[in-house]
């Protein structure tokens, strides 16, 4: 089964797929992306997903090449053709192709790209052993709520993190606990759950919406506030929320062990309630 791509209206394999180097997003990061996953070969989430990178589109001035219907319809397309049993979705739209220069003309054609490659679950082992992270001086720029292209201090970020053999890398910034390089992070204090609150400062991932939805819908109390470097120490439980990592116990935060050392009980029970939610085959026990 090949890996698909689709490129400025035309499917292709996606060892074929190219675009010009003076593509705004090569040149400048000048664009947005998305990322999609399937439960049972259906993507999840998508209005969400979409909605997202409209108001990143809209932050950004920039044109969206498709509405919503045309873009089910090509996340269906590309998942069709790829036929792998579990995939991933990338969606990316850039400015466009100019001469290299800051400023550019508002008629710019986007360039549009997506990618549908297999997805490789998290084996259960690592789900119900938890994971080790570390933290990291947040430097982002000041609209990290925008799904920009522009990622290099999250890369930096994950390779400091892989270095040190840690799962991923949790952002302070003047002591304050925003989000993981490539996650939402939430605290659970008293069987409350912590975490920071949407805007400017971290990007609202869709699987933190809908896990927060679960905790309303449980009875589970929630603290929309940006939690101190020594409460995330502190705290009972700790778990990242993302579209690849769902819902994932951290059990210890630079080499200091959270809770008991093992996943704790309300991260289990959404990380159920999670998989109930998207229809996944193998629940957790």
């Amino acid at each position: 089964m090949p890996d698909v791509a689709f490129v400025n209206g035309r499917f292709l394999p996606l060892a074929d797929a190219v675009v010009s180097i003076e593509d705004r997003g090569f040149q400048f990061g000048d664009g947005i992306y998305e990322v999609l996953r399937t439960y049972g070969g259906r993507p999840f989430e998508v209005d969400a997903h979409l909605g997202r990178l409209d108001r990143s589109a809209q932050s950004l001035e920039l044109n969206q090449p498709y509405p919503p219907a045309r873009w089910r319809q090509l996340i269906e397309e590309g998942i069709s053709r790829a036929a792998y049993k579990e995939a991933k979705i990338y969606l990316q739209v850039t400015r466009g192709v100019a001469p290299r220069d800051h400023t550019y003309a508002a008629n710019l054609v986007p360039t549009t790209v997506m990618t549908v490659r297999e997805y490789h679950p998290l084996s259960e082992a690592v789900r119900q052993t938890g994971v080790e992270v570390m933290t990291a001086e947040d430097i982002r720029w000041g609209r990290c709520d925008i799904k920009s292209l522009n990622l290099l201090a999250n890369v930096l970020a994950r390779q400091r993190g892989q270095k040190a053999g840690t799962f991923e890398t949790i952002l302070v910034k003047d002591d304050q606990v925003t989000e993981g390089a490539a996650s939402n992070v939430i605290l659970v204090r008293n069987g409350s759950l912590i975490t920071a609150p949407e805007g400017p400062r971290i990007l609202s991932g869709v699987t933190r919406a809908v896990v927060l939805q679960l905790a309303r819908g449980a009875g589970v109390p929630i603290e929309e506030r940006y939690p101190a470097r020594a409460e995330l120490y502190g705290a009972d439980e700790v778990f990242l929320a993302g579209t690849t990592v769902e819902v994932l116990g951290v059990v210890k935060i630079d080499g200091k062990t959270i809770g008991t050392g093992q996943p704790g009980p309300v991260t289990m029970q959404l990380s159920r309630r999670l998989r109930m939610r998207t229809g996944s085959p193998a629940p957790l026990l």
